[in-house]
């Protein structure tokens, strides 16, 4: 493959895996080169500005993640979203172009079929069929009690519990004996 380069990649285009989508509804392209905060700026303008009920984030291959990332973000920034996430795969054309081809013939292209994991991701506001498969309930809101302080403690989870003495670093004693370099017994403490 080192006499060959890419050309061109193309995805097969795919319907979405959701029943009864309004036909208006937005879908996020999350691509590889894609970046996290104009994705999010686009989709929380869509939701919050423009009053949208639903959006669909899909990527593939090493998109994934990043979709996935942009899915949670939303759901942390908005809250009370209900999720439905379908898992497939995609199939992925490349073309290659040999760089070197033999004398006296035409250049030779190798295309390859490749089947890719690819996600997609309805947040919605209305609630959503429970029963169907890849379906989360919206987190519940966690309010701070008592809270006089002025504090927020938005992002934060439970508080640690106060230490255990056993579980605190004990001292331990430490013993040299003799040895030809040094005379007599040594007593030292390891923290």
């Amino acid at each position: 493959m080192e006499n060959f380069r890419k050309v061109r990649t193309s995805e097969e285009e795919m319907p979405l895996p959701f029943p009864d989508l309004p036909p208006d509804v937005v879908e996020m392209k999350v691509k590889e080169g894609s970046k996290i905060r104009n994705l999010m700026n686009f989709a929380m303008a869509q939701m919050e500005l423009k009053g949208r009920r639903q959006i669909v984030f899909s990527g593939c291959g090493r998109a994934v993640t990043k979709t996935i990332t942009c899915v949670e973000i939303m759901k942390r920034k908005l809250g009370g979203l209900h999720q439905v996430t379908k898992v497939r795969y995609k199939t992925v054309l490349e073309v290659w172009e040999n760089q070197h081809p033999p004398p006296d013939s035409p250049a030779q292209n190798l295309t390859v079929h490749k089947n890719v994991p690819s996600i997609c991701i309805l947040l919605s506001r209305d609630p959503l069929d429970p029963t169907q498969t890849g379906y989360q309930p919206p987190e519940p809101r966690h309010e701070a009690r008592g809270d006089t302080s002025g504090c927020s403690t938005k992002g934060l989870k439970r508080p640690l519990p106060p230490p255990c003495e056993e579980l605190l670093p004990k001292k331990l004693q430490v013993q040299v004996s003799d040895s030809p370099r040094g005379s007599g017994t040594t007593a030292g403490q390891l923290e």
